[in-house]
Formats: C-alpha cells, sequence, structure tokens
C-alpha cells in the first residue's frame, strides 16, 4: 500500500500539479490523504479543489485556512487586538479581503458545501496495525497550534495528550518532520505550497506499508513559483505581495529563525 500525504496546498495548483505528477513519475500511489489548509492564500482555490476531486481514493480534512474560508472565523489580528493597537489595521483589512476573495472564488464554483463537510480529523490502520491519526495542527490543539521543529518533547507532549494513534500526520507549520515522541510517531510532509525556508520546492511525502511495516519517504519537487506569482498580479489578488514573500521564501514564522 502506498499512501501520499500532502499537506498545505493553499489553492496552488501548478503546485499541486508538479507534485501529482512527481508521484506517477515514482509509480503512482493507492491513495491520498491530504491533511488540510487546501484552497485559501493561493491563485487558484477553484482549480486547486477540482485537481484534487480527480483523484482516486481522496481523503482530505480541514486545516485553520480553510474553516476561515468557510465559517468566517479569522486569524489575529482581531478588531480587539485593533483598537488596542490601531497599527494592526492594515493587517486585518489585509487577511480579511484575502478570506473574502477565496470565499466568493469557492462559493461562485459551487465548491463551498464541498469544503465545508470536510471533517477535522480522520483515522486509518495500515496493513501492519499502525493505528493513524490525520488532524491539521495537532491532536490535542485543534487546526492552529501546529508541532514545530524548534519543540522540545515537553513542549510537544503536551500537544499529543490523549492520543492514542501511533502515527500523527500534521500539517501546518509548512516544514517537513519526522518526529518519534514517546509512543508516536509525528509526522508533516511539508508544504505543496507557500513554503518556509530556503528551499522553496513543493514537499509531500510518502507511506509504503504491508503487513512487515511501514516507511516513510520525503520528496521536493521543482516547479514555476514565477509562473504563479505573474498569476498573482495579473488577477490584482489581494494576498499577492505576502503569497508572492512566501513562494520566494522570503516569509519565516519566528518558530524557525535559527534552522531555516
Amino acid at each position: 500500500m502506498r499512501i501520499a500525504l500532502m499537506a498545505d496546498i493553499h489553492g496552488n495548483d501548478v503546485a499541486l500539479q508538479a507534485v501529482l505528477l512527481d508521484i506517477e513519475e515514482r509509480g503512482g500511489v493507492d491513495c491520498y490523504w491530504i491533511v488540510g489548509d487546501l484552497a485559501a492564500i493561493g491563485h487558484a482555490p477553484v482549480a486547486t479543489l477540482g485537481l484534487l476531486q480527480t483523484q482516486s481514493n481522496l481523503q482530505c480534512i480541514s486545516g485553520n485556512t480553510d474553516r476561515y474560508v468557510c465559517t468566517g472565523d479569522r486569524p489575529p489580528p482581531s478588531l480587539a487586538d485593533v483598537q488596542a493597537d490601531p497599527a494592526l489595521l492594515p493587517i486585518l483589512l489585509s487577511v480579511e479581503r484575502s478570506f473574502s476573495w477565496t470565499q466568493g472564488a469557492v462559493t461562485e464554483a459551487g465548491q463551498l458545501g464541498w469544503l465545508s463537510a470536510l471533517p477535522a480529523e480522520s483515522r486509518f490502520t495500515l496493513p501492519d496495525g499502525a493505528n493513524v491519526l490525520c488532524t491539521h495542527g495537532s491532536p490535542a490543539g485543534g487546526d492552529f497550534v501546529g508541532i514545530w521543529p524548534t519543540m522540545g518533547e515537553k513542549e510537544v507532549e503536551p500537544l499529543l495528550a490523549g492520543c492514542k494513534s501511533e502515527i500523527i500526520c500534521v500539517g501546518h507549520t509548512h516544514w517537513p518532520l519526522d518526529l518519534q515522541v514517546n509512543a508516536h510517531r509525528v509526522l508533516n510532509p511539508g508544504s505543496v505550497s507557500n513554503p518556509v525556508g530556503s528551499d522553496v520546492r513543493a514537499s509531500y511525502a510518502v507511506i509504503e506499508a504491508d503487513e512487515r511495516g511501514h516507511r516513510v519517504a520525503f520528496h521536493r519537487v521543482d516547479y514555476d513559483q514565477n509562473r504563479v506569482i505573474e498569476s498573482l498580479r495579473a488577477m490584482e489578488h489581494p494576498a499577492r505581495g505576502f503569497i508572492a514573500r512566501h513562494l520566494q521564501g522570503k516569509e519565516l514564522p519566528e518558530q524557525l529563525k535559527g534552522i531555516a
């Protein structure tokens, strides 16, 4: 059994097409597990969802940005944050425009219902009997609290509280990770789009499993980032500057400074 594990596609159909082609060139897979953040913060949310839906044996869960698109929730800063610090107003407005744009696009295309119906987590059992939990951020932290490579074991343990699965597949941080914490193996395939750090290629993983055990391989794939950036500019996407900086490796979260 071969499983393609992907996360954080963020409406980038060009990167997704490159990953799907790479998977086929490596012999294909039996199923696809997508651990959230499918559509928002990208130039082509509708095309991306359509491309995913053509894959056989597709299993998707929702990420925090999918939730923002579907429910109207938003990431920080909040209105209260802006009232306390008016300098945050441009960020709030930019975030609102970006997610509203994506919501409008997927609604017009008739995709909002499909996206809204995605579960927050999914569970599987591999042929060797290993139990798998797929969740976007972390088992105890929901879709917004991720597991970072800079965290020590004592920081990660509370985020795994109550989880009985041997394998935990996550996304959110955009950083590939294979971490053993007590009885849990935490896997993050990295980001198909909007990477962090100097390596801006699309990232994904393949899990190979049979009755004897399972193995994980991480892969990176080149694609034309400039083509995506030009599309963002041509359509005047409200978050085009922010997304372009991600695609160029210029956006680095505080949690990754010093290692990326």
